[in-house]
């Protein structure tokens, strides 16, 4: 079983020392592009927590009593792929049923979620890792949460952006990745936690 201790490390290092997006560069495009309000930013970061921590368990269960079983690891890419798939179509079903308006304002990088290398990412990360089942989820769920915290922040700092005169140069897309940058370089301090 695991240590309560290895998994508040795991927690705190996935989540924000080595944060998804931020370090890894990983997910930029849904973090780039839905990062505009942060309600949004919010939604997208929520469907992102579940759909990582489910693809998390999912796949570690499969790895373990599937692929490990039968030898047939080198499917684990393919699978973990058909996986997610799987779960953002769940997540697509019910976020159009049970709140529309976060649908529509997630528009096309809802489905982008299938795509998104951060999710892939952390189920492969948790196989090379050799993370146990409840090892793995935590690791999902951190690294989830790590990308929530990391999109809030850009969208809180993109909408306090629209009421400053800003060079016409820097407007848009640049002031973004300029933000981004130094956000990465902020979370840069969060290596000395662990």
């Amino acid at each position: 079983m695991e240590n309560v201790k290895d998994l508040l490390v795991i927690l705190v290092s996935s989540s924000l020392v080595s944060n998804v997006v931020l370090s890894q560069f990983l997910g930029l495009c849904p973090f780039l592009g839905v990062s505009k309000k942060t309600n949004t930013a919010a939604g997208m970061g929520t469907a992102v927590i579940f759909v990582i921590t489910l693809s998390s368990a999912v796949a570690g269960v499969i790895n373990r009593f599937v692929l490990q079983r039968f030898h047939v690891e080198y499917l684990a890419t393919i699978v973990f792929i058909l996986v997610i798939a799987a779960l953002v179509q769940f997540v697509e079903m019910f976020l159009r049923k049970a709140i529309p308006s976060l649908y529509e304002a997630l528009g096309v990088y809802l489905p982008l979620i299938t795509t998104n290398c951060a999710v892939l990412g952390v189920a492969i990360n948790n196989v090379q890792k050799e993370y146990g089942i409840l090892t793995g989820i935590v690791n999902g769920f951190a690294t989830a949460l790590g990308f929530t915290i990391a999109i809030v922040i850009l969208a809180g700092i993109r909408e306090k952006l629209e009421h400053n005169d800003v060079p016409e140069s820097f407007r848009g897309m640049p002031m973004v990745l300029l933000t981004a940058g130094l956000m990465a370089i902020a979370f840069c301090g969060f290596s000395g936690l662990l």
